[in-house]
């Protein structure tokens, strides 16, 4: 895989309550705020809060710039190790995998409304995700049991990111969310279509303005993406989400009930704000928000994500599994 090697600019903040194209803000000639260019959402700032921030949604500017320094003696700590957090979270436990080198996460805590967040979850107030239904739990384990991580009958069961179908991670989304690097993301607007290219994996999302949904029964990897302006905010509804684990929050256990719903508010020349809403009442005992700022990052564009070389390594991961089973 090629990677980004340079950590994003800490991301500037404006109130979200101005309805008119914030100062420097381009204007089209629509007169909505021009979304286009090159964006990164990179940060150190987890989805759910760490329990050692249990009641402290934000940080003080010096607690953020001690826990920055924390989080970077850590990360620096696992340099070349075989196993520990970073190996976790890339799923390579016991086997290796990241040297620091690879990792562009981004140096800083996510601002919001100028406060550095400890969570990307806003809502709940807890910064966590709401409890998980019983059913909702059932019907995760058939889903991976059916096509998970245990399963090696054929390429087609390993899991999508892991085949480079789509970026581990739910980098496309909706929801867009930070990883361990290749945070970047391209805008490109049309009257009719907004597009937008993730340099992970370069998965590309296509949203179509003031349009219908497709009929429930058609899905689509990323769901079916519709767009309006409400003002200076671009709103965007997601549905009919293909059943795959691995693709976007589908990898949670979400079902077909599921709803997201997007808001991008270009705040200043350097920023964008990025809330969404998961309503999906057949999997969450209630909806919830996450709320963090794009920022501006024009300086080098897009890098290319070769993923795998090719998918070499997947004919190896079959036919060790295949010796394995003729050993038992």
């Amino acid at each position: 895989m090629t990677h980004r090697f340079l950590a994003a600019a800490v991301m500037a903040v404006v109130p979200l309550a101005a309805q008119t194209p914030a100062a420097g803000a381009k204007a089209k000639a629509s007169g909505h705020p021009d979304l286009q260019g090159y964006w990164t959402n990179a940060t150190i700032t987890t989805m759910e809060r760490p329990a050692a921030f249990a009641n402290k949604p934000t940080l003080t500017a010096e607690e953020a710039k001690q826990y920055a320094a924390k989080a970077d003696k850590e990360l620096k700590a696992q340099d070349g190790q075989s196993d520990g957090p970073l190996i976790a979270a890339a799923g390579s436990s016991g086997t290796g995998g990241y040297n620091v080198l690879f990792v562009d996460r981004g140096t800083d805590l996510a601002k919001v409304d100028g406060q550095f967040r400890t969570s990307l979850v806003v809502d709940p107030p807890d910064g966590k995700v709401p409890p998980m239904l019983p059913e909702a739990r059932q019907r995760m384990q058939e889903r991976f049991r059916r096509g998970g991580f245990n399963r090696y009958d054929s390429v087609k069961d390993r899991p999508t990111s892991e085949r480079c179908l789509v970026g581990f991670g739910s980098t496309a989304g909706p929801p867009m969310m930070p990883v361990l690097y290749n945070n970047t993301y391209q805008i490109v607007e049309t009257p009719d279509t907004i597009m937008i290219l993730v340099e992970m994996v370069h998965d590309v999302r296509f949203i179509r303005m003031n349009a219908q949904h497709d009929p429930s029964n058609i899905k689509k990897w990323m769901g079916d993406s519709i767009g309006h302006w409400e003002g200076d905010t671009l709103v965007v509804e997601t549905t009919n989400f293909l059943d795959r684990s691995g693709v976007g929050m589908n990898g949670t256990g979400a079902s077909d009930a599921m709803k997201i719903t997007e808001r991008f508010t270009r705040t200043s020349a350097t920023v964008i704000n990025y809330s969404l809403t998961v309503d999906d009442p057949m999997t969450w005992t209630a909806p919830f928000t996450i709320r963090f700022d794009l920022g501006r990052d024009d300086r080098y564009g897009m890098f290319e994500y070769a993923c795998h070389e090719g998918n070499y390594a997947l004919p190896n991961i079959m036919s060790g599994q295949r010796v394995q089973e003729r050993s038992r």
